[in-house]
């Protein structure tokens, strides 16, 4: 009887050799959850150029991934119309990226015109740029409803550039998150980008996926969790202190002090004294007695009445 030595499974793939300049990656999960974002972003900016343009247009996602900032720019033509934008909450500058022949057409198409293979290479004019700012909104708009189960974003636009060069939205090593889109008007295609900052969408997404994973019945645990733990803080015992307004002495006076010096208190007879929770005043009250004890009645300022 012979033993044979078990056979190796063949490589199914090549190692992929690990990037030191980017340790964080854009996860399977994180992915999945932005393309679902902006295939919806996608079907409405296909009703918003559509609308504007009144002719027939479609926007189609055609990938995700992580690049650096630099990696970006370079993908980018010498020219465009790069439309940058505040990303609130998340920290730092995205961009929409239209390349500067889709944009002319757009106009032609908007004022008119039959949005022909020829268009001027050349920055905007004033009447054109607030053209075009119309339609820039619309589509940060859908933008950000698409987004909103990931982040409520509010989106400002705070510049134009056609130099991608010149566009100062992160140092060249930065990781952000590029989104490419085909923008068809008519026969005609044309690659549309978002680009987002990887740092300040990763909490997010990291949020979005982990809420997504939880059942409902452990939603169901944390909420009463959580309803337990509001309850009980709500019977903590809190030192409570009745004092009259504290007074300020040099270190010279205090160092003088002795059994039967005499501190003179700012307090007016007529005032009502300070409740105060870690020397933090919340109401005022008048002292008295209740039976045999002590007691203080809560009592309204003049400033409250």
């Amino acid at each position: 009887m012979t033993l044979q030595r078990p056979r190796r499974r063949p490589r199914t793939a090549d190692p992929t050799p690990y990037d030191f300049r980017r340790p964080i990656q854009l996860s399977r999960e994180h992915q999945r959850t932005l393309q679902l974002g902006f295939d919806g972003f996608a079907r409405q900016a296909t009703t918003v150029f559509t609308s504007s343009l009144r002719t027939v247009c479609t926007v189609t996602l055609l990938g995700i991934e992580q690049r650096t900032y630099a990696e970006y720019v370079d993908s980018l033509g010498p020219s465009t119309y790069m439309t940058l934008f505040s990303a609130d909450p998340m920290p730092g500058t995205g961009v929409l990226e239209i390349p500067l022949f889709a944009t002319m057409s757009c106009l032609d198409h908007m004022l008119g015109g039959p949005g022909s293979d020829e268009q001027p290479d050349r920055p905007l004019t004033e009447i054109e740029d607030g053209v075009i700012t119309g339609l820039v909104e619309r589509l940060l708009g859908e933008m950000r409803y698409s987004l909103d189960g990931i982040v409520a974003l509010e989106p400002t636009i705070t510049g134009i550039e056609y130099s991608p060069q010149f566009a100062q939205v992160a140092s060249a090593a930065d990781v952000m998150v590029v989104v490419a889109l085909e923008l068809r008007i008519g026969e005609r295609a044309h690659r549309v980008s978002i680009c987002l900052p990887f740092t300040g969408l990763l909490p997010h997404l990291t949020n979005a996926t982990g809420s997504g994973a939880v059942s409902d019945r452990e939603r169901a645990q944390r909420a009463q969790s959580a309803l337990l733990l509001q309850e009980q803080f709500q019977r903590v015992p809190v030192a409570v202190s009745v004092r009259f307004r504290p007074i300020a002495l040099d270190p010279e006076t205090l160092s003088a002090l002795e059994p039967g010096s005499v501190v003179r208190l700012t307090h007016p007879a007529s005032a009502p004294l300070d409740v105060t929770v870690a020397g933090n005043t919340f109401a005022h009250a008048t002292p008295g007695t209740r039976g045999q004890r002590l007691a203080a009645l809560i009592v309204t300022t003049p400033e409250e009445s």
